[in-house]
């Protein structure tokens, strides 16, 4: 996102200034309006009845997808790029988590149920996700369709093609993994349903950390590196010096 140089605004008097905040504040408000019938319209989609028996590896052993429910109608799933044989999760996916984790408490409030699911085996994530500190229900996928049939993994003859089913449409992929969120719901006979996914840059809606940034004179500041979350950092290995070096 191209921002403007914060030493290039320009300095006004208080009453200038008011008048700028509540024009912007007439579109923010628009904005809002926008969010709120997009949240509409997407609480309005059709739903999909799910099939086929996912079972994943957790620590408790094999598990269902409606036992990640745990009791509760209603399931956020992130698709957390880890794939086989990989050394660490993904660093963006970690970004995700960090901000999902303290939310849990919060949304099993609200009859919703969290978990993370990726491709690698139990025995590559568990390690990543004590050294993290993150309290999530945490499954693999590994062995099952279920990352292929929602499209975050993709196999050797794809990647080898050059254009793989990703965020609804075919494109180039840098890598065998790929995040995003679903949404699954629970009847009362116990019947489940897919509802919602989003990928690419819909997954930023779980990322406070931007929307805070976007808020100050800097932006997110991303202009000039070589991809938008290059700066990012798994949270317990940040150099504040070399970050703010990096910067400028």
């Amino acid at each position: 996102m191209k921002t403007k140089s914060p030493e290039n605004s320009p300095v006004v008097s208080p009453e200038k200034w008011l008048a700028a905040r509540r024009e912007l504040l007439r579109e923010e408000k628009e904005l809002t309006k926008l969010a709120d019938r997009l949240a509409q319209r997407r609480r309005e989609l059709p739903r999909v009845r799910m099939t086929k028996p996912y079972t994943f590896d957790s620590p408790r052993g094999r598990v269902s997808l409606a036992d990640l429910f745990e009791g509760r109608s209603q399931l956020i799933v992130q698709h957390f790029m880890f794939g086989p044989g990989w050394e660490e999760g993904c660093k963006s996916c970690s970004f995700m988590m960090d901000h999902v984790n303290p939310c849990i408490p919060h949304l099993q409030a609200r009859d919703v149920s969290f978990a993370a699911i990726s491709h690698a085996p139990l025995g590559e994530i568990l390690p990543f996700k004590a050294r993290m500190g993150w309290a999530v229900n945490w499954v693999s996928s590994h062995g099952t369709d279920f990352n292929f049939d929602f499209h975050v993994s993709f196999t050797d003859e794809e990647m080898a093609s050059g254009s793989v089913a990703y965020n609804y449409t075919k494109l180039q992929f840098p890598s065998e993994e790929a995040p995003g969120i679903s949404v699954f719901v629970r009847d009362a006979a116990g019947t489940l349903y897919h509802t919602y996914s989003t990928y690419g840059r819909g997954v930023e809606l779980v990322m406070a950390t931007y929307n805070l940034l976007d808020l100050v004179p800097k932006g997110r500041d991303e202009d000039g590196l070589e991809y938008g979350m290059e700066w990012v950092r798994y949270h317990d290995r940040y150099d504040q010096s070399a970050d703010v070096a990096a910067t400028h």
